[in-house]
């Protein structure tokens, strides 16, 4: 599906760590590389491969992944596939129940 996440899409402003933005970014799983939540070249791909998997490009579903990844995704989950599980495990649940 390809969904392209910009700045102004997000609700919460994110640091942009020019040291690391030329670093590789998710891209997919495998990947344990640590995941910065504070990081706006780490946040922009996260959002962009849960909202793929999900098959959704609607701003509500991408607001509310958000709000999870900001105010209750544990702080022990700290890899990039920890993070990607979490979120796409939450969304597909809040999606279900809202059916």
């Amino acid at each position: 599906m390809g969904i392209t996440v910009k700045p102004s899409d997000l609700m919460y402003k994110y640091r942009r760590k020019k040291e690391t933005r030329d670093e590789p970014k998710f891209t997919g799983k495998p990947d344990p590389r640590p995941f910065d939540r504070d990081d706006l070249y780490d946040v922009i791909p996260m959002f962009e491969a849960v909202m793929d998997a999900l098959g959704s490009s609607s701003g509500d579903v991408l607001c509310h992944m958000e709000e999870v990844m900001v105010k209750d995704m544990p702080a022990f989950i700290e890899t990039r596939e920890e993070v990607y599980d979490c979120l796409l495990s939450i969304m597909q649940d809040l999606l279900e129940e809202e059916r």
